[in-house]
């Protein structure tokens, strides 16, 4: 019974999305059980996939469909690696007074307690290492007239996402969520040719100027179920082009004439090494996202305050790093740095804003005026200033990543000013994001929760933090590694997130999608982190 590489579950297999999954997951060597209506034509799907991939029908809203289906898993695999929930009804644009409460049930059913089901018996069947991703849509986000049914079931599949995550994390099961804006599927195509969506206009209204391709979506899901995302769960990570970060009357993008070539077929990929500025760069989670990068081959420029610990980790790698001794807070430094880039290399690639200041613990009443600005200075206004800087010297495709953190969702006191801070530093994701779009820079903010570093490890020993009460509000039950960060800033610098922009993507293990009282994680379980920082 046992199969090589993952045993991979997709619903919804035959549409837009759930075909580029397929074609993605199998490509990777996983065994894909393909899943769909009857009808669909799914097992035919799965024959042409050829051994050892196979297809059911099956209709994922009745209960007992689903138990009969992994009962003829079971007896064909050993285990269960993912689970890809992507079955949906789509939106029937009715207005809410012609919507009948059976219609507004079904859409529940299918995209909600549909995936619910799947979830469940799939989690019954997982092993630790196991992962949920749920394919949810920015209308679980965004209000839209006439999507009553369809957006309130993504809200509710998204929402099921973040608590089953804290309910499974300490089994070592990962449930997260994709939440696409409009995709280039039959389904968007049938709504086109029925006169209920302008194409036109929503490329218009997406900064990237196009809709996703279903590819763009698959990969996503690709990364969120690897073991490069091992460290995020309850994450939601939109995938809109750009779309929730635009808010203001007018066009996004400029018209554009026909359907652009991005939006049908992948561009070729660059096999160029980028040239890659990483800020803070020397400590804390730096090193390890200035190694991933090159480790790809990627042209580092390690930049940070600490010249000397910048020199020595450049010292460490293979290839041409230029270490750079330079204070953000400092816009003479910023400039003059980038400056020197544009003059050495002609342009940058990606920006990785990873400079911070954790700033003072003190009472909010015996802060200063000082200690505020200085935090600001750091992890807001420099990111600014180095984004401004380095807009000037990207080219299309370029990337800018900040890297922020959990508190900006949930501050805690008394760091009022990284906390104010971090919240800035993730609007400000969002601004850039609608203007750059047009000109095809992305950006995202990447939000770690509790990491592994030296001075988490420092402060823990000086007694400033409590590990356990730390461990016990993680739904993971440890903290993450500075390499969880390294990977996931990779993945969104890739071109497998050329349609992530704007968005925030957590490592975290869980922390911002708990919302309960008392602790995420018993410590009797085994912990997700089995070495102490």
């Amino acid at each position: 019974m046992s199969q090589p590489g993952r045993i991979v579950i997709i619903t919804g297999a035959v549409g837009g999305i759930g075909r580029a999954l397929v074609e993605v997951l199998a490509m990777d060597g996983d065994t894909v059980v393909a899943v769909d209506l009857p009808g669909s034509g799914v097992v035919e799907l799965a024959r042409d996939l050829g051994h050892p991939h196979v297809g059911f029908e099956c209709d994922v809203s009745h209960e007992e469909e689903v138990l009969r289906l992994y009962d003829r898993i079971e007896a064909q695999f050993a285990q269960i690696s993912v689970l890809i929930n992507n079955a949906a009804i789509g939106p029937t644009m009715a207005a809410s007074v012609d919507t009948a409460v059976d219609a507004f049930r079904l859409a529940l059913a299918v995209n909600v307690i549909g995936p619910f089901f799947m979830a469940r018996e799939a989690a019954r069947r997982m092993r630790p290492g196991g992962a949920i991703v749920n394919v949810a849509s920015i209308a679980g986000i965004l209000g839209n007239p006439k999507r009553n049914a369809y957006a309130a079931s993504k809200a509710g599949l998204i929402s099921l996402t973040k608590s089953l995550a804290c309910e499974w994390a300490a089994r070592g099961i990962r449930v997260t969520a994709v939440a696409p804006g409009y995709v280039r599927t039959p389904m968007v195509a049938e709504l086109e040719c029925a006169g209920k969506v302008d194409l036109q206009a929503v490329r218009r209204r997406v900064p990237l100027g196009r809709l996703a391709r279903p590819d763009e979506i698959a990969l996503t899901v690709r990364f969120l179920s690897s073991t490069q995302a091992r460290y995020i769960t309850g994450a939601v990570l939109a995938v809109d082009g750009g779309w929730t970060s635009f808010n203001q009357p007018g066009h996004a993008h400029p018209p554009v004439d026909g359907v652009p070539q991005a939006e049908l077929c992948c561009p070729a990929e660059r096999t160029k090494a980028r040239v890659v500025l990483v800020t803070g760069a020397a400590n804390g989670i730096g090193p390890a996202i200035v190694r991933r990068f090159a480790a790809n081959g990627d042209t580092v420029v390690i930049a940070d305050k600490d010249g000397a610990a910048a020199a020595e980790l450049a010292a460490r790698l293979r290839g041409n790093n230029p270490a750079k001794c330079v204070d953000v807070a400092v816009e003479s430094e910023v400039v003059a740095l980038l400056e020197e880039l544009r003059a050495r290399f002609g342009c940058i690639d990606v920006l990785v804003n990873g400079a911070g200041a954790a700033g003072t613990l003190a009472l909010g009443t015996e802060q200063t005026p000082e200690h505020i600005q200085r935090v600001l200075d750091v992890n807001l206004t420099a990111a600014f200033t180095c984004a401004r800087e380095a807009i000037k010297a990207m080219r299309p495709g370029g990337v800018i990543l900040n890297v922020g953190s959990v508190s900006s969702f949930l501050p805690f006191a008394p760091a009022h000013a990284y906390g104010a801070s971090q919240a800035g530093l993730d609007i400000l994701t969002r601004c850039l994001a609608a203007e750059l779009g047009p000109v095809d820079i992305r950006t995202a903010t990447l939000a770690p929760g509790y990491i592994c570093t030296a001075d988490v490890a420092q402060s823990a020993e000086v007694g400033c933090i409590d590990m356990t009460t730390i461990t016990q509000r993680i739904p993971m039950g440890g903290m993450g590694q500075p390499e969880d960060v390294a990977d996931a800033a990779f993945y969104l610098a890739s071109s497998a997130a050329s349609y992530v922009s704007g968005s925030i993507l957590y490592v975290d293990g869980g922390w911002t999608s708990f919302g309960d009282a008392g602790n995420a994680f018993d410590l009797d379980s085994v912990h997700f982190a089995e070495a102490a920082c």
